[in-house]
């Protein structure tokens, strides 16, 4: 029996399911200190379904809360960078192209010293550790308690950033480091951002994995628990500990996977629509689509893999406005909608007070938009669903109607058909899609690396990645008779000698003892 959490900035989703069977769930608002609102929605969902701890062998948590705490730029320690490859990339610095406001909040110092290699492992030049010891004292100089180390193709050899490691470890034995060849993918710039913020967020992925044992401990549930992935995938809660980074985008990812779930369909578009946003994305055999392009964070880029999502300013909360033309968003009353909408007392017109007064939607006094306008709210309901029509069509691959699936709380703004879809489908606790994604989510296993197709043959080479990330699989905790290739990518690399393939595989599979 799985329990499902997802913490959201606003609210606290909670589900038990017992195989395919949703046996309880609760929407609850977030608490600032993230634990009581675990406590209080896993207190509500244990008694509703009358459900032991002792028959519960995992608990699975979503959170926005890295996420949020890198794009607001709060929360963040200052790092310590140091790059391996001089004299390549003299001339393109890290955290060069970082906005001024993040660069100002994270960079504690940048060194940059000789070493790297080539794609194939070959040495651009020799590892200089007297620089790396020159680095790591005028980090230690600083005070600085958090490094990120890269180097250049990396993923093909680690060996230099991990010498680099011992070295900056003799010196700073406290530092928390994190290695880019452990979290990015080919790209030295984008890998290299993606190590830096994962260690901007160190101190703060101790406190919310505390926070989370916390809360456990307050219910006696001793099932170990796991945090989503932003690829849909599960990680215990010490690797978490050591890479929120890899929490980013879980939300949308869980909700998707959520969708397919409930809806029982594999391919379609999704659209999770919240109080603020909506989140479009597309499944492909139940698995999201990955974007295959720089995915910015709070204007940092990354290459980590991240599912290819749509935000639009549409949700509940959005604020309609009438000036000729009705508007829809993309602002938002957001989690104020309780005090600011026309339903529940306020002043200002939201999709949601549309939603109530056209009729299909149920929730806070219909009599206080009773007064409005038929004409006015059947225009801004059209606005509502012309916004949504027109994610739905940036998304799509083709001009072939496609199945949409409706999940998240703002769901009930749309009571009409949407034109680019070939059906509009609700399934049953769309609400809480995300944690039901959580609680269904898998282990997994990825390996990102060039290989010669020349020298191995094609074969043999798939052959030695796809082990290598069953591998990776089974050692974060997955049950080694569930798991499987869930996707493999081949990208011939051109104008590189040997046959060279970029090659991206990645393996999932049931949680052991779950």
């Amino acid at each position: 029996m799985h329990v499902g959490v997802d913490v959201g900035g606003t609210n606290t989703d909670a589900v038990i399911i017992d195989g395919d069977s949703v046996l309880a769930w609760i929407k609850t608002p977030t608490t600032a200190d993230v634990s009581s609102g675990i406590v209080t929605a896993l207190s509500a969902v244990l008694s509703d379904s009358k459900v032991s701890t002792d028959a519960i062998t995992g608990v699975m948590i979503g959170t926005t809360h890295f996420t949020n705490a890198f794009v607001e730029g709060k929360r963040l320690l200052k790092v310590g960078v140091l790059r391996i490859g001089l004299p390549a990339g003299r001339d393109l610095p890290p955290m060069i192209d970082w906005p001024a406001r993040l660069k100002e909040a994270v960079n504690g110092h940048c060194a940059m010293v000789h070493g790297g290699n080539e794609f194939d492992g070959r040495e651009i030049s020799p590892l200089n550790e007297k620089e790396i010891l020159q680095a790591a004292r005028d980090m230690r100089a600083k005070g600085l308690k958090a490094i990120a180390i890269s180097s250049i193709f990396s993923l093909i050899n680690p060996k230099m950033e991990e010498r680099a490691e011992e070295i900056i470890r003799n010196e700073l034995p406290d530092a928390r480091i994190t290695l880019s060849s452990s979290i990015g993918r080919i790209g030295l710039i984008e890998r290299e951002n993606a190590a830096i913020m994962n260690a901007s967020l160190a101190d703060l992925s101790v406190q919310v994995v505390s926070s989370f044992r916390q809360a456990l401990r307050t219910l006696d549930i001793k099932a170990p628990f796991y945090v989503s992935q932003n690829d849909g995938t599960l990680m215990s809660a010490d690797f978490v500990e050591r890479y929120p980074v890899l929490t980013f985008a879980s939300g949308p990812t869980n909700s998707m996977r959520g969708a397919a779930f409930l809806s029982g369909v594999k391919t379609a578009l999704v659209a999770d629509i919240g109080g603020t946003t909506t989140d479009i994305g597309m499944l492909s055999g139940g698995i999201p689509r990955e974007s295959s392009v720089t995915v910015d964070i709070g204007g940092v880029r990354t290459n980590f893999r991240m599912p290819d999502i749509l935000a639009i300013g549409l949700g509940g909360g959005s604020i309609v406005r009438e000036d000729g033309d009705i508007t829809v968003g993309p602002d938002s009353v957001g989690f104020r909608l309780t005090e600011e909408s026309l339903i529940f007392g306020g002043k200002t017109a939201t999709a949601s007070d549309i939603a109530v007064a056209a009729g299909h939607a149920d929730f806070g006094d219909a009599s206080l938009v009773a007064s409005l306008d038929s004409a006015y709210v059947r225009r801004a309901s059209d606005a509502i669903h012309t916004k949504l029509e027109e994610g739905v069509d940036r998304m799509k691959t083709s001009a072939e109607p496609v199945p949409l699936i409706l999940v998240g709380g703002g769901a009930v703004l749309i009571s009409q058909d949407i034109a680019g879809a070939s059906q509009v489908i609700r399934p049953d606790y769309s609400s809480v899609a995300n944690a039901i994604g959580a609680a269904i989510a898998h282990i997994g296993g990825e390996v990102d690396k060039v290989v010669a197709y020349e020298e191995q043959g094609r074969d043999a080479a798939l052959s030695g990645v796809k082990a290598e990330a069953v591998a990776r699989a089974a050692s974060a905790g997955a049950d080694p008779h569930t798991i499987e290739i869930t996707d493999v990518e081949e990208i011939p690399l051109s104008y590189i000698p040997g046959g060279a393939v970029r090659v991206r595989v990645r393996a999932e599979g049931a949680l052991l003892h779950a």
